[in-house]
């Protein structure tokens, strides 16, 4: 039997990879700290897991759910964005539920990416931007992210055929791996290119809640006239401690909505009713208090990581926003060399920078959804781990 030929072209992907490594070190009775995984240790609100409960006891909501996800839902999800970024969207035209952003960002590049197109993704960035267009059969194309720009990407570089040729444009910011931020004014210069050279701009906005020392996160639909050419994922999985009940939106451009709905309603059946009721009350109950508890945590664990790699050598500047931290390997050694020695000498797995593309060679991704005294557990191995580098 023969596979595809696109699946070919598909690297194993990263999470799949590093689960059989913990698994494996496990099975050898050894303990292990998994750094390498962005999914937060902290437990759902429990107000939100009521609502789910009570939701689930209605019989209505086991039957198959609204494909583009339920009114009640769009609708609160276009109240919020009124109420969080002061950016106005019809619920009807400018919104879809998703079955998490993986999702979105898997179907969106579908209905608008083929074979002779171009997809520009950034370098490093989630891996699953590429692996689409790779699915897709279009061609990508890799904009890289430097320390020296701030990990923004350098929009001047892209070459006149490939903006020629390209249908859509990934953005992440705030930025997964790499912990950076960008302003507004950043977006408005993405808005621009973008309807200069007729490309869909795509905004991954994940990690929009996640903040330290004051930082709030932008939309990108916050540009004036965004709409004409952006799309944007918003993820209840980081805000709320959601990730595994898989539920998200996609907002913005009308064309790219009706094209990523109408594709969903001939390849899924939409999101569980009784999940929408518990995001309608997540949004809806004035999480902010919640989302500064959070931002409290996860910045003392930043706070605990930039120390302990300051005492490796290491000056890494805090980042503003997400729960990781992206730091250099030893010159010497590559991501994945120094990924698979901090497993061999210190049981701490980290992520490999060039698991997010080539541009993340040299460099390590530290996730802070770890129990704080695992952490300090971690950091302290690492240190004695990275003297013997």
């Amino acid at each position: 039997m023969k596979l595809a030929a696109r699946m070919e072209q598909l690297p194993p992907y990263l999470f799949l990879e590093l689960d059989r490594i913990i698994e494996q070190k496990r099975a050898q009775g050894r303990d292990v700290i998994n750094l390498g995984i962005g999914d937060p240790d902290q437990p759902t609100p429990e107000h939100i897991i009521q609502a789910l409960q009570l939701a689930a006891t209605r019989p209505d909501n086991h039957r198959y759910p609204n494909y583009l996800g339920s009114p009640q839902y769009r609708r609160t999800i276009a109240q919020w964005y009124q109420q969080r970024f002061g950016v106005d969207l019809d619920d009807v035209e400018e919104t879809v539920g998703l079955i998490g952003s993986k999702e979105g960002i898997a179907h969106l590049t579908w209905a608008m990416a083929g074979p002779g197109d171009v997809v520009i993704v950034p370098d490093p960035s989630y891996p699953v931007y590429f692996t689409q267009a790779v699915l897709a059969g279009a061609e990508v194309y890799p904009v890289p992210l430097t320390p020296a720009n701030h990990f923004l990407p350098d929009l001047a570089t892209i070459p006149r055929d490939v903006r020629q040729r390209a249908k859509m444009m990934w953005v992440n910011y705030p930025n997964n791996p790499t912990g950076a931020v960008a302003d507004l004014d950043f977006f408005q210069r993405a808005v621009d290119f973008c309807r200069q050279e007729d490309i869909l701009l795509c905004s991954d906005l994940a990690y929009a809640e996640i903040g330290y020392d004051g930082f709030r996160a932008p939309s990108a639909l916050q540009v004036e006239g965004a709409k004409d050419v952006t799309i944007e994922f918003y993820s209840l999985s980081k805000p709320f401690n959601m990730t595994g009940w898989r539920v998200a939106a996609a907002v913005g451009n009308p064309l790219a909505v009706k094209a990523l709905g109408t594709l969903k309603s001939n390849l899924d059946s939409g999101v569980f009713t009784a999940v929408q009721e518990a995001g309608i009350t997540a949004l809806t109950s004035n999480p902010q208090d919640f989302f500064a508890q959070q931002n409290r945590l996860y910045q003392e664990r930043r706070d605990i990581v930039i120390e302990a790699l300051a005492a490796m050598g290491l000056a890494v500047p805090p980042p503003l926003s997400t729960f990781y931290i992206w730091f250099p390997t030893p010159a010497h050694m590559s991501s994945s060399e120094a990924s698979r020695l901090f497993v061999e000498k210190a049981d701490v797995v980290l992520a490999p920078g060039s698991s997010y593309g080539a541009a993340g060679e040299g460099w390590l991704r530290i996730s802070l959804t770890c129990p704080t005294d695992r952490l300090r557990t971690a950091m302290e191995r690492m240190k004695a781990a990275y003297s013997q580098f």
